[in-house]
Order: C-alpha cells, then sequence, then structure tokens
C-alpha cells in the first residue's frame, strides 16, 4: 500500500490516500457530469474505501448532491474556496466507497496508467479507447 497526498487548487485542502498496488491507475469516467464539473472529455479517478481517504488541512469539504443515472444520490465534496472536487460518493456504490479524483495526486498524475473507462456510452465520438471500457460501471 503507497499513500499517495492531494491538494486542492487554493491549497485550503491537503488529504492523503491509500491505495494498493492494483489502485494505482486511473480510471477515466465519461460520464457527461464529469465533463459539465471538470470542464474536460473525462475526469481521472479511483474508487476506494472511504477510510483510505484522511483529509490532513482545510477540515470536511463542502457538498454538493445530485441524483446519478441510477436514481440515489451522488454527493460531491468539494473545497469551498476553490470548488476542487477531491472526492465524490456515490450511494449505489455503498456507504464506505467514494470515488478519489486522482488527477489531483501530483505522484499520479506523472505516473499512472490508465486502468478502466466507465461512463464509456457518454465517450465523445473522437475518443479513442485506451483502457477497458465499460457502458457505465464496472460489475461488483
Amino acid at each position: 500500500m503507497t499513500t499517495y497526498e492531494g491538494k486542492c487548487h487554493c491549497g485550503h485542502h491537503q488529504w492523503e490516500v491509500k491505495l494498493e498496488q492494483d489502485q494505482s491507475k486511473h480510471i477515466l469516467c465519461h460520464c457527461d457530469t464529469c465533463k459539465i464539473l471538470g470542464g474536460g472529455a473525462f475526469t481521472m479517478n479511483q474508487i476506494i474505501p472511504k477510510s483510505a481517504l484522511k483529509i490532513t488541512k482545510g477540515g470536511e469539504p463542502s457538498n454538493y448532491k445530485y441524483k446519478g443515472d441510477s436514481g440515489n444520490s451522488v454527493n460531491c465534496s468539494y473545497c469551498p474556496k476553490c470548488t476542487t472536487h477531491i472526492y465524490h460518493h456515490q450511494e449505489i456504490m455503498g456507504p464506505d466507497t467514494i470515488v478519489v479524483r486522482t488527477s489531483l495526486l501530483p505522484e499520479a498524475r506523472k505516473n499512472f496508467d490508465v486502468g478502466a473507462e466507465i461512463y464509456g456510452k457518454d465517450k465523445m465520438k473522437w475518443e479513442k479507447e485506451i483502457g477497458q471500457t465499460f457502458e457505465v460501471l464496472p460489475p461488483q
């Protein structure tokens, strides 16, 4: 297990994420919500237990909630000062699983490969497949 440090754009929030060796890859999310929130074709993430994330500066992040494709809530935790999204909790994944933004971990930006792509159904038509692609989420 390796610990990675992350921080939001303004530095108000900082955190540590513990990832197993097989989690040291980006999961690209192509859903339309990620496109709108992130301003790009996809976001870079990893699905982890909530206990693997420790906020070390800035306190509890602000929260925004919306309904996902399943009809269940998705809770977005972000810095209230710069609005960087730190992690999301999709209720359909259970109470202890979150989706952390690996693009906010400097070491991950430099060194992680792509492990998989999710929400392939929403991919931009010009994007090439660079990892195993799932129409929505991988089977649990």
